[in-house]
């Protein structure tokens, strides 16, 4: 196959598909350099989801620094740039997640709030610089048909459900992730391919290999309510949210047993706050989980089970339960 490459100020030459990549390659090889900077910038600089304001703006920076404009701000934190091809044809997104996770315990965790890379982002993000980095090597991208998407992407980690849906509640974000958030504000309306890559946590034979599936979810801020009373002095005149929750987290676990091994379902919660003081009788106790599995049926079936679990526990002190559910992610399968 065979590309023809206008230079400017010089004459038309043919390049072919292995040409260009040869060129891309040795582009990175030559200022690869600078894409691993960046990543282990952002290892050092981790922040959650929509709140990935260094992050966004040290993308911003050096992808302007190439000579590539972009927009930033998008879905809250998200920058996205353009890199045109030398025709008209498709739209390839080239895609990096900006935020971290909270684990506290990581080697490169903030000591502030917790933050850290555990899940790889900063690696994306670099690989999506050595991207751009490549396709701006001389006639690469004059010898392709289209445009390159380079987009870094907001808070694809589902997590912090209760700030999110107060992001939610005052009209900041509709969606609690990054990607349905750039899919309601219509920037993947042009976008024919979206493509990312991501770090695997154990040898898998291979340095590179193609994902494979992932289960879908629906993700509840849960809030018990009860009767604060003095612990030490008259606990009978309180009504106990903690012990609620408790009760709910066991009725949780007793439903494992009905679901089928084939559609993959997990129940994860965690209690985000757990009372006010020692000797007050819990009266607000707030949880947060995940409901998720291989199919949609599947895991609308378990959210209901889980709810009843949930109320359960709430009728079984004389206390209250509101339950947010929320939509998070749909399943990907291997299905064509």
């Amino acid at each position: 196959m065979r590309l023809e490459v206008r230079n400017v100020g010089g004459p038309e030459v043919a390049k072919s598909v292995e040409d260009l990549k040869a060129a891309v390659s040795a582009e990175i090889d030559f200022k690869g350099a600078e894409a691993v900077r960046v990543a282990r910038q952002v290892l050092d600089t981790p922040e959650p989801g929509f709140r990935e304001h260094r992050t966004a703006a040290l993308v911003a920076q050096t992808l302007r620094a190439m000579g590539i404009n972009c927009d930033e701000g998008i879905a809250v934190t998200g920058v996205k740039g353009f890199l045109n091809g030398g025709k008209a044809g498709p739209t390839i997104a080239v895609m990096g997640e900006l935020d971290s996770l909270i684990v506290p315990g990581h080697p490169h965790a903030d000591p502030v709030t917790g933050a850290a890379h555990a899940c790889g982002h900063h690696a994306q993000i670099g690989s999506m610089v050595g991207a751009a980095i490549g396709l701006q090597a001389t006639g690469v991208m004059d010898g392709l048909a289209g445009r390159v998407a380079l987009m870094a992407v907001p808070a694809e980690e589902y997590i912090e459900i209760e700030y999110r849906n107060g992001l939610r509640r005052e009209g900041t974000v509709e969606f609690l992730g990054g990607k349905p958030e750039l899919i309601r504000l219509g920037h993947l309306d042009e976008v024919d391919i979206a493509m990312l890559t991501h770090t695997t946590g154990g040898p898998q034979g291979a340095s590179f290999a193609v994902g494979g599936t992932n289960n879908g979810l629906v993700a509840k801020f849960v809030r018990f309510s009860g009767t604060a009373a003095h612990a030490g002095a008259a606990p009978h005149a309180g009504v106990n949210a903690l012990n609620a929750a408790m009760i709910a987290l066991s009725a949780i676990h007793a439903q494992r047993e009905t679901y089928r091994d084939e559609d993959t379902i997990r129940v994860h919660p965690i209690i985000t706050r757990g009372g006010d003081a020692v000797n007050s009788v819990p009266a607000d106790v707030r949880m947060e989980t995940f409901v998720r599995g291989k199919t949609i049926e599947a895991f609308q079936a378990a959210s209901a089970k889980v709810d009843r679990a949930l109320r359960a526990g709430a009728m079984a002190v004389g206390g209250g339960v509101t339950i947010t559910t929320l939509p998070g992610y749909l399943p990907i399968r291997d299905e064509p």
